[in-house]
């Protein structure tokens, strides 16, 4: 496989994932995804921000996540955000400092 071939694919790819997490699945909550998986739609919309940045492109937190959610991240969290428990809080704590923190996030 050439590499614009492989760029192509991975590209489409990420495209499905985030279609999958947005449209999809909204149901599934980032604390959820972050306590079993180490990574949810912010890390995702990070990533997105780090990589548009290393190719020079100025990039913000917000507009990542806007760009990635496909909306305000007050518009997503109203629509589909639901109140963590006491125990899925403290799972985060745990995951976010092993996936996250020491990550230099």
């Amino acid at each position: 496989m050439d590499k614009q071939t492989q760029i192509e694919i991975e590209a489409a790819a990420f495209r499905r994932l985030r279609q999958h997490l947005i449209e999809d699945r909204p149901d599934a909550q980032n604390i959820d995804m972050m306590n079993l998986a180490g990574f949810c739609r912010n890390c995702l919309s990070r990533w997105y921000q780090e990589a548009a940045n290393d190719h020079g492109v100025e990039m913000g937190k917000d507009e990542a996540r806007e760009v990635f959610y496909g909306m305000p991240m007050a518009e997503w969290k109203a629509r589909y955000q639901t109140e963590a428990t006491e125990d899925q809080k403290a799972a985060f704590d745990v995951a976010f400092k092993e996936n996250v923190s020491d990550k230099g996030a």
